[in-house]
C-alpha cells in the first residue's frame, strides 16, 4: 500500500522577535497506487485504510473500525432500528458465550458452524472445567431462555433483537469488511404461533434489507431463496438479498432472513399453550445483516482516487474549503465558509470545514476525494466577491457556480442527483453482468468471463454438488446464489443446464465471496 509522502517543512523567523513561523507541511499529493481494474484486492485493501475506514490489527483476521466506517455504521443503525421497532421489536443483549452442551443441542446448527467457533480453554493458566464458545451466533444462547419465558399464546408474539458482535474464526482470505474473524451485526430472534407470521415477517425483514442496500447504500440487489444447501444450518428455508461485485465477478450475500420453522422449538422445547388449552410447537425466524454492508458499497462505488460514498450514509455530505490567493480577504473568505457550514446544518446537512492552514487547498481535495465525501464547496477571493459557491460532485467531477442563498436547496438537489446517479451507474453494470444460459459449456464460458449467471435448475442437491466439484479451482467453486422471487418465464420442456433433466426454476449462479 502506497504511503502518503510527507516533507515536513520548518522554517525560522529571521526577523526582530526571533519567533517561529507557523509551521507548514508541504505534502505530495494524494493517490493511489493501484488501480481497481488492475488489482482489485490491493486497491481494495488500500482504499480501506488510506480513507481511515479501518486499521489493520495483530491479529490475523481482526480490524479496527475507524470513526469513518462506525458513522456510516450508527447511520444504518438509525434507519434499520427505527423501521424493526414499529414492528414491535425489543431490544436485548445476551452474554458473548455459551456452553458446550447447549451450543451442540442442535445438531445440524452446529456442524454448519463447527469449524467457525472460537473456544475459551483457560482463565489465567488454569485449564476451565469445561470449554466455553464464543458465539459465531445466538440461536443457542438465546432459545433456551424463549422457552422458559413463553408459556402461553398471550406469550407471543416474542421480537427481541440484538446489536452485538460475533466471533467466526476459521477461514481463510480475511478481508476488511467483507471477511474478519470478529465482526459486528443486527440479529433479530422472533416467535410466532403461527408460520404464516412468520413466513409474514421473513419477508418484511427482507425488504427492509433491499432497503438498506438500494436506497442508502446504492448497490443493487436480487431478492431471493437460498438452496437447501446454501440455506442456514437447521433452519427450514432462508432468504436473502444478493449483490454482485463486476471487478472480480463474484456474487456477495448482503444479508439474511430465515425462517426457522419448529426445529430449533423441537430441540429447545418452546411450546405454549394455544387458546384451545392444547400445546403447541412454536414458529421462529432468525435474521441479520453486518458490516459486510460497508465493504460491498466500497467495492460497488470506489474508485482509482478512493471511496465513493452514497450521500444517505456520509458522515460528511459536504465539505468546505477555503481558497485563498494571495492578498485575498481571508478573513472574509473564511467567515463565508462558516455561514455556509451552519446554513447547511441547520438544514439537516452534515457539513463541515476544512480549516487547517498547514495544508494547501489541493491537498485537502485529494484527502477529502480519497474519503469520498459526496460534494465539495470552494469558496475563494472570486466567489466572496459574486456571493457564490463552486461546487464540485465527487461521483462525476462535474462544478457547478451557485448563488449563495440558493445554497440549501441546490445541495439538496445535488446530493439527491448523487444518491439516484450512484444507484443507476451500480445497476447498469451489475445488469451488463447477468448472463442468461441454457447449456454447459455456455455456463463454463461466462463463469470464466466473470458473470452473473442466471440458469434453468432442476433444484437437486446433488446437482449442485456436482457443479460445486466439476468447477472447484483456484478461483473457486461456483454455487447458486439465490433464486430470484423474479421469476423470468420457464417454457415447457426446459431442461437443467447441469443435468440435463427438467428445469423447476430459474436460479443465480456463480462464484462468490
Amino acid at each position: 500500500m502506497s504511503a502518503v509522502v510527507r516533507d515536513l517543512a520548518m522554517s525560522t523567523n529571521k526577523g526582530g522577535g526571533g519567533g517561529k513561523k507557523k509551521e507548514v507541511k508541504k505534502e505530495t499529493k494524494l493517490g493511489m497506487a493501484y488501480k481497481k481494474d488492475d488489482n482489485f484486492g490491493e486497491w481494495y485493501s488500500e482504499v480501506v485504510v488510506n480513507s481511515e475506514m479501518i486499521e489493520y490489527y495483530d491479529i490475523s483476521g481482526c480490524y479496527i473500525l475507524r470513526p469513518w466506517a462506525m458513522e456510516i455504521w450508527e447511520l444504518l443503525k438509525e434507519f434499520f432500528d427505527a423501521e424493526i421497532k414499529k414492528l414491535k421489536l425489543k431490544p436485548y443483549y445476551f452474554p458473548l458465550f455459551v456452553t458446550e452442551n447447549v451450543l451442540q443441542k442442535e445438531k445440524d446448527h452446529i456442524e454448519g458452524f463447527a469449524p467457525e467457533v472460537a473456544w475459551v480453554t483457560k482463565s489465567g493458566k488454569s485449564d476451565l472445567e469445561a470449554p466455553i464458545a464464543i458465539r459465531p451466533t445466538s440461536e443457542t444462547v438465546m432459545y433456551p431462555y424463549f422457552s422458559k419465558w413463553i408459556r402461553s399464546h398471550r406469550d407471543l408474539p416474542l421480537k427481541c433483537n440484538q446489536w452485538c458482535n460475533v466471533v467466526r474464526w476459521e477461514f481463510s482470505n480475511p478481508t476488511p469488511f467483507i471477511r474478519s474473524r470478529e465482526f459486528l451485526w443486527q440479529e433479530g430472534h422472533t416467535v410466532f404461533a403461527t408460520k404464516e407470521e412468520a413466513d409474514e415477517e421473513v419477508l418484511q425483514i427482507l425488504e427492509l434489507y433491499r432497503r438498506i442496500y438500494e436506497e442508502f447504500l446504492a448497490v443493487p440487489v436480487s431478492k431471493g431463496r437460498k438452496s437447501e444447501m446454501e440455506k442456514f444450518a437447521g433452519g427450514l428455508y432462508t432468504t436473502s438479498v444478493e449483490a454482485f461485485i463486476p471487478n472480480t465477478g463474484r456474487g456477495i450475500q448482503g444479508a439474511t432472513s430465515h425462517c426457522l420453522g419448529q426445529n430449533f422449538a423441537k430441540m429447545f422445547d418452546i411450546t405454549f399453550e394455544n387458546e384451545k388449552g392444547e400445546r403447541s410447537m412454536v414458529w421462529q425466524n432468525s435474521w441479520a445483516y453486518t458490516t459486510r454492508s460497508i465493504g460491498v458499497m466500497v467495492m460497488t462505488h470506489g474508485d482509482d482516487k478512493g471511496l465513493v460514498l452514497p450521500p444517505k450514509v456520509a458522515p460528511i455530505q459536504v465539505i468546505v474549503i477555503p481558497v485563498p490567493f494571495k492578498d485575498a480577504d481571508t478573513t472574509g473568505i473564511k467567515g463565508a465558509c462558516e455561514s455556509a457550514v451552519y446554513t447547511l446544518n441547520q438544514a439537516g446537512i452534515r457539513a463541515d470545514l476544512d480549516a487547517r492552514e498547514n495544508y494547501s487547498p489541493g491537498w485537502k481535495y485529494s484527502q477529502w476525494e480519497m474519503k469520498g465525501v459526496p460534494l465539495r464547496i470552494e469558496i475563494g477571493p472570486k466567489d466572496l466577491a459574486n456571493k457564490q459557491v463552486r461546487i464540485v460532485r465527487r461521483d462525476n467531477g462535474t462544478k457547478v457556480d451557485i448563488p449563495s442563498t440558493d445554497l440549501v436547496e441546490q445541495v439538496r438537489v445535488l446530493l439527491d442527483g448523487f444518491q439516484a446517479n450512484l444507484l443507476e451507474t451500480a445497476k447498469a453494470k451489475r445488469d451488463a453482468c447477468i448472463v442468461i444460459i441454457s447449456t454447459w459449456d455456455e455456463f463454463i464460458a461466462a463463469l470464466n468471463d466473470k458473470k452473473l449467471i442466471l440458469a434453468p435448475w432442476c433444484d437437486e442437491e446433488e446437482v449442485e454438488k456436482d457443479v460445486k466439484a466439476r468447477t472447484k479451482g483456484e478461483l473457486g467453486a461456483a454455487k447458486t446464489l439465490c433464486t430470484p422471487f423474479d421469476q423470468p418465464d420457464l417454457p415447457s420442456g426446459t431442461v437443467c443446464f447441469a443435468s440435463g433433466k427438467p428445469a423447476q426454476k430459474w436460479s443465480f449462479w456463480g462464484r462468490s465471496y
